[in-house]
């Protein structure tokens, strides 16, 4: 059993001069409010959700992205309504938000 019930982990890699980027979509600011939200539903700390920044994922050109784990599912987002939506649907309810959803790359 896992400490936590699911990590969200932002990308907030930040490329040289204008390169595609994660950073370049407000990545961080989105994490402080995912983090900050988390705790308002009650759901941060053991047994629930840890936020957390992560250097580049390898997709910023598809970014921003966002990754929920255990179960691996890559997102991108728009604003915080497209956050908070990750949030109530995959961590609250168990359910995938198709519309934001990264393809599967195969490697």
């Amino acid at each position: 059993m896992s400490y936590y019930k699911y990590h969200m982990f932002f990308c907030t890699n930040q490329r040289d001069e204008g390169e595609d980027c994660c950073a370049n979509f407000n990545a961080r600011a989105m994490r402080d409010f995912a983090k900050a939200k988390s705790k308002e539903l009650g759901i941060a700390g053991a047994g629930g959700v840890r936020v957390n920044l992560a250097g580049c994922l390898g997709r910023c050109a598809e970014g921003p992205v966002v990754v929920v784990y255990p179960q691996e599912v890559w997102y991108t987002y728009i604003d915080e309504e497209d956050i908070e939506e990750i949030m109530q649907e995959h961590l609250l309810h168990d359910r995938t938000v198709e519309r934001l959803l990264l393809p599967v790359k195969a490697g």
